[in-house]
């Protein structure tokens, strides 16, 4: 047992020191970002995703860039029963362009998110990495402009999350869905 959760920590630690090194897309546009996307793709180990990505479904995200150069990020989900899911964030700017931090209300947890592949008016890979009571997991979630994403870019998803240590059953490309009315 001991063993085991010793291999467990260093598994661990090592995909954390290389996802600390992950860098946003160079020459990152806040502009070209803006937009609507659909929330095509989630992949992560935490254990809220294990539970219930059976039950998860395509929603959209709305990223506006504001004047300071920060961006609010819209998320909005069709559930099952015709409501809605919402969240919103305000994730401020860094640094680096492309990397941006957050607090989350709903989770309580901080947000280090980077858009670390991007083709503006295609698809959006998003790295984040999301850090609550001293313990850090990875989420990484592909975006795409239309409700359609071709094979060749759910390998490119499929990849780089197990490049960054989400093991391939929590990797699912998300089924479609309807839209939310607008808020």
């Amino acid at each position: 047992m001991r063993t085991t959760l010793l291999r467990m920590l260093t598994a661990l630690t090592c995909v954390l020191a290389v996802c600390a090194d992950i860098m946003p897309v160079p020459d990152f546009s806040l502009e070209k970002i803006a937009g609507k996307w659909y929330m095509a793709g989630f992949a992560t180990n935490a254990q809220w995703f294990v539970t219930n990505k059976d039950t998860m479904k395509m929603g959209t995200a709305m990223l506006a860039p504001t004047d300071g150069g920060d961006l609010d990020l819209s998320y909005a989900t069709l559930n099952a029963d015709g409501t809605c899911w919402r969240m919103t964030h305000l994730a401020k700017k860094t640094d680096t362009p492309g990397r941006f931090t957050f607090h989350s209300q709903v989770w309580n947890n901080d947000n280090d998110m980077r858009f670390v592949d991007v083709v503006y008016d295609d698809y959006a890979l998003v790295h984040t990495i999301k850090t609550k009571e001293g313990v850090s997991e990875v989420l990484n979630k592909l975006y795409s402009r239309s409700n359609e994403t071709s094979t060749d870019l759910q390998q490119k998803f499929l990849q780089f999350s197990q490049e960054t240590g989400v093991l391939s059953e929590n990797i699912v490309i998300l089924p479609k869905n309807d839209e939310c009315p607008e808020a």
